[in-house]
């Protein structure tokens, strides 16, 4: 859990870095936000040669995000989400996992009326999962899992809604492309959430 905090901390300081540094700093919007989001795949029964009969389906995913939009509606954000519990005995071999997504996007985030704008974004990153199969020990420390990435792409959009100049509640939607994702049912998997955020002008 310190890695993810970690992680998330890293990608809102990119975030307002790259505003920061933006010619047109003076215009610019920045968002923070907490959310929860529920994950949908193909079912288990959808495995077949290239992918394991395990899927992504179910718990719930809190998660950070974080955006910059320095030109005409369009920035750069990033956004991590994990597994709150971890899912029981993966593929029936005794041992538990959690799915961790961070990603890297542009935005563009036009408004549709007063108080209403509309959120779409599209990025690179990856599906991190964490393996409990005991204790792991590499050259500087020591863990309980074992992870195994990959690389996605990613897209969706929401619709952040504000009830007073700075605070917003966003429905959202992230559909992940997930490369060689043989550890899970498929290589596609779509997160349903809504997320809590400030905006700073």
């Amino acid at each position: 859990m310190k890695q993810l905090l970690r992680i998330a901390l890293v990608l809102s300081l990119v975030c307002a870095a790259i505003g920061a540094f933006s010619p047109a700093a003076h215009a610019q919007k920045i968002d923070f936000a907490f959310g929860v989001s529920a994950m949908d795949a193909p079912g288990a029964s959808n495995g077949d040669s290239n992918h394991n009969p395990v899927s992504l389906t179910g718990g719930a995913y809190p998660g950070f995000s974080g955006d910059v939009l320095f030109w005409h509606n369009v920035g750069v954000g990033g956004e991590i989400f994990w597994r709150a519990s971890q899912a029981n005995n993966y593929a029936g071999q005794g041992f538990n996992f959690r799915p961790v997504f961070y990603n890297f996007n542009g935005v563009y985030s036009p408004r549709l009326a007063p108080r209403t704008y509309l959120e779409l974004v599209a990025g690179i990153g990856a599906e991190d999962t964490h393996y409990y199969t005991g204790t792991v020990c590499g050259i500087y420390s020591c863990s309980n899992y074992q992870s195994i990435n990959h690389f996605d792409g990613d897209l969706g959009g929401g619709l952040k809604l504000y009830a007073t100049k700075g605070f917003f509640i966003r429905p959202e939607a992230r559909v992940y492309l997930v490369h060689n994702n043989q550890e899970f049912s498929s290589w596609h998997n779509t997160r349903y959430g809504v997320s809590i955020g400030y905006t700073f002008h």
